[in-house]
């Protein structure tokens, strides 16, 4: 049952209620007061016969005044149907007339009214008997009735007009709360504005839908007001979202993705309409693999306080990416969860270097490992057995361990300069220089290494070369790592060409080393010059560290402000080289 009827009901039942109890009411009044006037009416009527009895109760042994009085009283009683009997009585109380019936006082009506009869003489006033009338109730009887049904009718009458006016007042009441409670709805779901219709009302109810209109058009002035506001300030978090260099993935408490940032499209290699909407954990990558399932499900089995606390990290590989994968919840003010965020960053490069360094902490353990047992065997048989070595064996176990010597002095000068020019504070003393000398005197000191493999040194240096900015000591390590590896990578008895000259641009010098060996590949090259990066092919099976290019490129590119070039073709050779910038530096220090 609806509210209004319940209302309608409730209305009905009081209002039925107050009309019958205020009709019992009027007719029992109604009822006492003809009860009295009937009384008053009776004793009028007593009276009246007493009066007109005192000369029948003087003569009551003249038997003409008898009868005549028997008949006076006869007609009274056939005349009226009020008086039921009349009863004379003399001053002792014995009946001198009565036409009373023994069934006359059985009436529901019935009144019996007594009156004295009094007779006037020269001494005064005396009571001589009295009169007993009985009334029938008839004329009383009969008013009731008419008063009753006239009083039943009016409140009928009125009783009906009040359920019309409740369940009208009702129904109108009823049909405006509807309508309020429409326009609340309207409100509730955005559309502020909305107007109610209050021509047609009255009183308070017409005061709430204007109260009603009035916030409705504040709200939507407010809405108006503030939009541009809020639109700003979403489209600001959005840009500062799209332009974060790591990705970031916003999802639901239902795993849906609701937002994500160009960097995570690029990484997912997707478009925005592809991956909105759509479950995280149902995303394939380019290979096939789900990315992000085993990570959500592990983030969901985590309690949200613990996760709160420290949010969750671990890798993923992403399109042939490795990718940090960090997932943190998002709360409301009143701690009400939201969903996750993932931010994406892209760690392929240091998973590449941290497996690079790795294998540059195997290389140089094994490298080191190798010129040491060879000095520490050769000079234990020189202790123990040199007496029976004859002075060739013992020349050329000296010529060995200098040659272990060198090795081993070669690769820690690598690790030294490698730990010395990386850092940041490091800052090298440079100055006006040749670049002639420098070239000169690596190739000297190159020249044993040379002759082993029988090797030629061809150089070119171009006339009048202009002075350098640099650190001598810098240069001639760069360029003696650079013939270095010519001469390991050349064939027995090839050619090792040096070139010195002004570049194609006139704001370089450029210095170059060319040998015929067995060449690089190309897809080697574009991370030759990145620490601990070796070729690893059946071809180059010459061990190292993987720091000499990575020291040229340091030396030349952070401390001196020039650049480096590589150039090879597999089978043929190749061309390692750098470039120094001609213009002249004022201060002697660069920073590093």
């Amino acid at each position: 049952m609806t509210t209004p009827n319940k209302i309608l009901i409730l209305g009905s039942f009081l209002s039925s209620f107050l009309v019958i109890f205020i009709a019992w009411i009027v007719i029992d009044n109604t009822q006492k007061t003809l009860l009295s006037s009937y009384h008053d009416f009776g004793i009028m009527l007593a009276r009246t016969l007493s009066t007109e009895g005192s000369d029948f109760i003087i003569n009551k042994d003249n038997p003409e005044t008898e009868n005549k009085f028997r008949n006076m009283s006869n007609l009274v009683i056939r005349e009226n149907k009020d008086i039921l009997y009349i009863v004379f009585l003399d001053n002792r109380g014995n009946i001198l007339f009565s036409n009373k019936q023994s069934s006359d006082n059985q009436s529901e009506s019935f009144i019996e009214i007594s009156q004295p009869v009094v007779a006037y003489t020269a001494q005064g006033k005396s009571a001589i008997g009295s009169v007993q009338l009985g009334l029938t109730g008839y004329t009383m009887k009969i008013v009731g009735q008419a008063a009753r049904y006239l009083m039943m009718v009016i409140f009928s009458i009125a009783w009906i007009l009040s359920i019309a006016a409740v369940s009208i007042n009702t129904l109108l009441i009823a049909r405006q709360v509807k309508l309020l409670v429409e326009g609340v709805r309207k409100i509730s779901t955005g559309e502020f504005g909305y107007k109610l219709a209050s021509r047609d009302l009255w009183g308070e109810i017409k005061q709430l839908f204007e109260a009603f209109n009035d916030m409705s058009i504040k709200l939507r002035e407010y809405e108006e007001k503030n939009i541009d506001q809020l639109t700003y300030e979403r489209n600001k978090l959005e840009s500062i979202l799209m332009g974060i260099a790591n990705g970031v993935i916003v999802c639901d408490n239902l795993d849906k993705i609701v937002l994500v940032n160009n960097a995570a499209l690029k990484m997912m290699e997707v478009k925005t309409r592809e991956i909105l909407n759509v479950k995280i954990t149902d995303y394939y990558d380019g290979n096939g693999d789900i990315s992000f399932k085993e990570e959500v499900r592990k983030f969901k089995d985590t309690p949200l306080e613990e996760i709160e606390a420290r949010p969750q990290l671990s890798r993923i590989k992403l399109n042939n990416k490795i990718v940090k994968l960090i997932m943190s919840p998002i709360f409301t003010n009143n701690q009400e969860y939201l969903g996750y965020i993932a931010v994406l960053h892209d760690i392929t490069k240091e998973a590449e270097i941290d497996m690079m360094k790795n294998q540059f902490i195997s290389n140089v353990s094994h490298e080191l490992r190798t010129p040491v047992t060879v000095i520490r065997s050769y000079i234990d048989t020189l202790h123990n057995y040199g007496a029976d070595l004859d002075d060739k064996t013992k020349k050329e176990f000296m010529s060995i361990l200098d040659e272990e010597s060198d090795r081993l002095n070669r690769m820690v000068n690598d690790i030294l300069d490698f730990s010395r020019l990386e850092s940041p504070n490091v800052e090298l003393d440079k100055s006006l220089c040749d670049i002639s000398p420098v070239i000169e005197l690596t190739l000297r000191s190159m020249k044993v290494l040379a002759d082993e493999k029988k090797l030629q040194f061809s150089v070119l240096l171009e006339s009048d070369l202009p002075q350098v900015m640099f650190n001598s000591e810098s240069i001639e390590r760069v360029i003696k790592n650079l013939i270095s590896n010519a001469i390991k990578y050349s064939y027995t008895g090839g050619r090792v060409k040096i070139r010195a000259e002004v570049d194609r641009t006139g704001k370089y010098l450029q210095v170059s080393v060319e040998d015929n060996g067995m060449g690089i590949p190309q897809e080697h090259l574009p991370k030759i010059f990145d620490r601990f990066y070796r070729v690893e092919t059946k071809a180059h099976t010459i061990k190292g560290t993987g720091l000499g290019l990575h020291l040229v490129k340091i030396a030349i590119e952070k401390h001196h402000g020039g650049q480096v070039f590589a150039e090879s073709k597999n089978g043929e050779g190749s061309t390692f080289g750098f470039r120094l910038p001609l213009q002249v530096i004022n201060s002697e220090k660069m920073p590093v």
